[in-house]
């Protein structure tokens, strides 16, 4: 997470500016952890609601979205109708599907001027990547009936990576924020702390680009693994038919143990496929993240320079390294698990 890295550095360099200000506020690890981990609204969205005002009847204060109209400067919040507002993975989820598009579009129209030819290194590494998940991911556990499967599989792959990457990508939005308020504000320091401590008040770029990681989220990471829940039932019934019900025991057990299996098979071992998914890509994700910003927060908890020099940020950029290639590692399990869960349905053991 390179932007907490850059916050560090900005804080050590500054220390001497702010130092005397910063003595009676102490560092809350769980204050930055949350605000760089947690979900939150960032731009209110309610269809049939109304708006009640600070000060109103039915105003309360302890509703969990209250915003702020940036017109009038008052508190207010929605009262019935369907709340859609737009939290922060929700549009880091837009810049990921973005750069999807704006990657393999151009892509593929090089690809498809002639399939036989190298057009460029840049079509050839996309081409590499996609040949390796159809042979060596789909294929190989689909036992040659993948072809279905391709564009699901390969989106998948695609969509985690660029979210992991994208989780550990300096936001362009905090780094635009940052220089605003350099430039604006004139108080470096000042600026730099409230970045570290994430009370700060953001422009619409930062609030868009705000670089969460989209797949620390069990909410993303359940969806997938559930889609991945709804495939291996769908194609078991598509390829064995209503005798996927019976078939999902193995072939040859006694009558006895397949009576106890058969709950086992058909209704557990799936709904543990989907849990292993669900957990799995969430704990990588998050835990990287969570060593990166302990390691970070002993600068702003001793404000030292030997520490932030010597323990710090050298922790924080060698873990950082490490999640990087858990990033890659990451998307390839979870396609690869996902097409051998999906193969096993297609015929009976």
């Amino acid at each position: 997470m390179l932007k907490q890295i850059f916050a560090a550095i900005l804080i050590v360099f500054s220390l001497p500016l702010f130092a005397s200000e910063s003595v009676d506020k102490s560092f809350d690890l769980n204050e930055v952890l949350v605000h760089h981990l947690m979900d939150h609204v960032e731009f209110p969205f309610n269809i049939g609601g109304t708006r009640v005002y600070e000060g109103h009847e039915g105003f309360d204060s302890h509703n969990e979205n209250i915003f702020v109209d940036h017109h009038t400067g008052h508190r207010f919040h929605f009262v019935g109708g369907f709340d859609l507002h737009i939290t922060r993975r929700v549009t880091m989820m837009w810049i990921v599907s973005l750069l999807l598009f704006l990657v393999f579009i151009p892509a593929a129209r090089l690809i498809a001027r002639n399939p036989l030819k190298i057009q460029s290194k840049f079509a050839n590494a996309v081409e590499a990547f996609v040949s390796f998940l159809k042979k060596d991911v789909v294929d190989a556990n689909m036992d040659g009936h993948g072809h279905s499967y391709y564009h699901y599989i390969f989106t998948l792959f695609f969509f985690i990576l660029f979210s992991n990457l994208m989780g550990l990508f300096p936001p362009v939005g905090e780094v635009i924020q940052l220089g605003m308020d350099y430039i604006n504000g004139g108080e470096e320091a000042e600026a730099a702390a409230a970045l570290a401590s994430g009370h700060h008040e953001s422009i619409w770029i930062a609030k868009v680009w705000n670089g969460i990681t989209v797949t620390g989220d069990i909410s993303v990471t359940v969806s997938l693994a559930l889609i991945t829940l709804l495939l291996i039932y769908g194609t078991g019934f598509v390829y064995q038919g209503p005798k996927f019900i019976l078939h999902s025991v193995p072939n040859g057990v006694p009558w006895p143990l397949y009576i106890l299996m058969w709950p086992l098979e058909f209704i557990i071992s799936p709904l543990a496929k989907a849990f292993a998914l669900t957990v799995r890509l969430l704990a990588n994700m998050t835990a990287g993240h969570v060593i990166i910003l302990a390691l970070l927060g002993f600068v702003f908890q001793f404000q030292s320079y030997a520490v932030g020099a010597f323990a710090s940020v050298p922790g924080a950029t060698a873990i950082y390294f490490l999640e990087l290639f858990v990033a890659f590692l990451q998307a390839y399990v979870f396609a690869l698990l996902t097409s051998l869960f999906i193969g096993s349905s297609m015929h009976r053991h």
